[in-house]
């Protein structure tokens, strides 16, 4: 059974037993959360799709981790300005183990 949920404006295709890192949630390292913003649950050629949720749908995960993913380096310039400049950035993560979902 897989599911597609939307968490942090982002939308990811789970299944039980997996792991994922996701945008930050605020939520302490061993917590169960429930994401209830589910889009479609399916099992082998069965497929439901919601409008836009499933209703009654939910999928429970436990938080792993929280951490911060490798430095994007952002570099711009303009040739023959004498115009450089170095940024960069490191996004925030939450890492959750998918348990059960629930259809």
């Amino acid at each position: 059974m897989y599911a597609v949920i939307k968490t942090g404006g982002k939308q990811y295709k789970v299944a039980a037993g997996e792991k994922l890192k996701i945008e930050q949630i605020p939520a302490d390292v061993g917590s169960e959360i429930t994401l209830d913003q589910v889009l479609a649950v399916g099992e082998g050629e069965s497929l439901k799709f919601g409008e836009p949720l499933v209703s009654g749908a939910a999928v429970k995960a436990t938080v792993i981790s929280q951490g911060r993913h490798d430095k994007v380096k952002i570099f711009k310039m303009r040739r023959r300005k004498h115009y450089q400049k170095r940024q960069g950035h490191r996004q925030n993560f939450t890492e959750i183990l998918i348990n059960t979902i629930k259809a």
